[in-house]
């Protein structure tokens, strides 16, 4: 997390941070949709603390780095904000990811971030249409049930105003991701049906396992080959699924994994990933379907 702890009042404000760590990093995730912002910004807020608790003995120092982080989290979202208008193809959060049987993403007993803990990916999509304002509240109040005067106290408005930018918020996400929370064993037993049939290039068995409405992205930063538009429509999807089925080459590899908790796919080509994909489903059908390309993207 940081260098050696000095003796005395540092030492006690290491492990208090060292406590907190994991719910700061699922803060700042959670506003951020990207782990290593979320990483880069609660390790600035150690600094921060250091030198506010010499000025002032803090006495709660989750509640206090809690609100600093977030505030850190949305300054960083704003900017994020204008280089994701000009990014080349749709732009994806970044996953979590974890072996089927590795509950834990990070090794360092500090930095678990355990599934329960996690934000699921389709709800990181569906966060994206919120202002950064919005998705702050909303993220401290419905997610980690913070009180509208501490959210004020983030993101720099009256509790009377978070209140209102939770609530828009609260609509668009329950018009976007109603039916998205599902169980892991239902949403695995729909994925693998989906899986079996592009293993086995059955193009009905595939547009029966979507949604009519289903929407395929890809997200390759500019840097890897992607689709540069969304494909929608069951049988669009499908299609386009079998192609790149087909072109697959010796060394090239699909791999079951843990996209932010529930299941997803690796595609390692020569031992290294190269894509993650990640499924939304609801309702018994895959609803969508997100490759995630972006180098930077896959640690």
């Amino acid at each position: 997390m940081t260098g050696p702890p000095g003796g005395g009042r540092e030492a006690e404000l290491s492990v208090a941070y060292a406590a907190a760590r994991s719910r700061l990093i699922r803060v700042a995730y959670a506003i951020l949709g990207t782990l290593s912002e979320a990483e880069d910004v609660v390790s600035e807020c150690w600094f921060k603390l250091v030198r506010a608790d010499q000025q002032d003995h803090i006495q709660d120092v989750e509640a206090w780095a809690t609100v600093v982080v977030a505030r850190a989290a949305t300054d960083v979202l704003r900017s994020a904000r204008v280089r994701r208008e000009t990014y080349t193809g749709p732009w994806l959060p970044e996953p979590i990811l974890t072996p089927l049987s590795d509950p834990a993403p990070l090794s360092d007993p500090a930095d678990r971030v355990t599934l329960d803990e996690s934000v699921s990916f389709a709800l990181l999509v569906v966060m994206e249409a919120l202002t950064p304002a919005e998705r702050t509240a909303w993220v401290l109040h419905d997610l980690f049930a913070m009180t509208f005067e501490d959210v004020a106290t983030a993101v720099g408005r009256t509790p009377a105003a978070v209140r209102q930018l939770a609530a828009r918020a609260r609509r668009h996400v329950e018009a976007g991701a109603p039916r998205f929370d599902v169980d892991r064993d239902h949403h695995r037993q729909v994925v693998e049906r989906f899986l079996a049939a592009a293993a086995g290039g059955h193009l009905s068995a595939l547009v029966a396992s979507l949604d009519p409405n289903a929407v395929l992205t890809s997200d390759g930063g500019g840097k890897v080959n992607a689709a540069r538009r969304p494909v929608h429509g069951a049988e669009r999807v499908a299609r386009f699924v079998l192609a790149l089925m087909s072109r697959a080459e010796p060394g090239e590899v699909l791999t079951p994994i843990a996209v932010n908790g529930v299941l997803g796919v690796a595609h390692y080509d020569q031992g290294k990933v190269d894509t993650v994909v990640s499924f939304t489903v609801a309702d018994g059908l895959i609803h969508r379907i997100d490759f995630i390309r972006a180098p930077d993207k896959l640690r």
